[in-house]
């Protein structure tokens, strides 16, 4: 239900898109205010509602109910939300430090001791 929802929520932002891409501009809005703009331009101005003013409302207030479901739905999961209260995952052992063959105060086989012994005082 979740996966066909989201498709859906996809499908209508497209559509969206496309119909705000396609609605024609003004000539107004932020590049106008400064520059001696009307009230009316200012305001936005009535403007005759066209079929894609139209959808593009209706797809909006679709888009915003559809988002609204899909946020519900996928707070009612038993995914944890956040990583803090999942599990803890098992700690990996540390190994120790590759250590040498020999000690150090071992003796090699020419019977000489690796390190020398301490200056005696």
């Amino acid at each position: 239900m979740y996966t066909f929802l989201l498709i859906i929520l996809i499908l209508i932002a497209i559509t969206m898109v496309v119909a705000v891409l396609l609605q024609a501009g003004t000539g107004g809005g932020l590049a106008a205010m400064g520059g001696g703009a009307s009230t009316d331009t200012f305001l936005g101005g009535r403007q005759a509602a066209t079929i894609l003013t139209k959808a593009t409302w209706w797809l909006g207030g679709i888009f915003l109910g559809l988002s609204l479901v899909l946020a519900g739905i996928s707070t009612r999961t038993s995914v944890p939300r956040s990583v803090l209260e999942s599990e803890p995952a098992a700690p990996t052992p540390v190994l120790p430090p590759a250590q040498s063959e020999l000690p150090l105060n071992v003796e090699p086989e020419g019977g000489q001791p690796e390190t020398p012994p301490p200056p005696q005082n």
